[in-house]
């Protein structure tokens, strides 16, 4: 049987295996079309689509105007806009209609996922691969021993508060100020 400190190291290690292996010129890349949208959409399915309301939500706190799509509030997106796509397979049905209609608009497309070849790169003007393996015999990428994609949910996830760090070092982000945008209705 396996006890919850052996399972918490599984985890903590495929997850650091992970981001350490992402290509920082990639997250730049990001961080400049976050910086240069007028408005950031999310959009994905099922548990990558939680993780993306909650950098999404993380974003926000920040001072960036965000949005997920099919929200009640949902504005219209232009040319200035910027949609993140997240999607391991990059082969998600509605992601790559919605990924589809944001190039018809003109917006810039990122992508984040596993596989740079997939259906989505025709309309990615970004992308950031996470380093997780479908394939079992793959040395290149982290294997997980979890169950489903869990692993790509959760570096998802700490891959946008990670991006959400480095904005505000980047733009010098008093803390304290951020509790501006947080909701206070609660």
């Amino acid at each position: 049987m396996v006890n919850f400190k052996e399972a918490t190291d599984v985890i903590t290690s495929e997850l650091t295996s992970t981001l350490s292996n992402v290509n920082n010129d990639e997250i730049d890349n990001l961080i400049n079309q976050i910086n240069k949208a007028e408005k950031v959409f999310f959009v994905g399915v099922g548990r990558v689509l939680l993780s993306l309301q909650s950098i999404a939500k993380r974003f926000a706190h920040l001072g960036v105007q965000t949005y997920v799509v099919g929200q009640i509030t949902e504005p219209a997106m232009t040319d200035k806009d910027l949609l993140i796509v997240g999607s391991g397979s990059g082969e998600t049905a509605f992601p790559l209609i919605i990924a589809k209609k944001a190039k018809e608009l003109n917006a810039t497309v990122a992508h984040i996922g596993t596989n740079s070849t997939s259906s989505m790169s025709q309309y990615a003007d970004v992308f950031v691969r996470l380093p997780i393996s479908s394939n079992p015999n793959s040395d290149e990428e982290v294997q997980s021993h979890q169950p489903m994609k869990s692993l790509f949910e959760q570096s998802l996830l700490l891959l946008g508060d990670t991006i959400a760090l480095m904005l505000v070092r980047k733009e010098n982000i008093e803390l304290n100020s951020l509790w501006e945008y947080h909701a206070n209705l609660e």
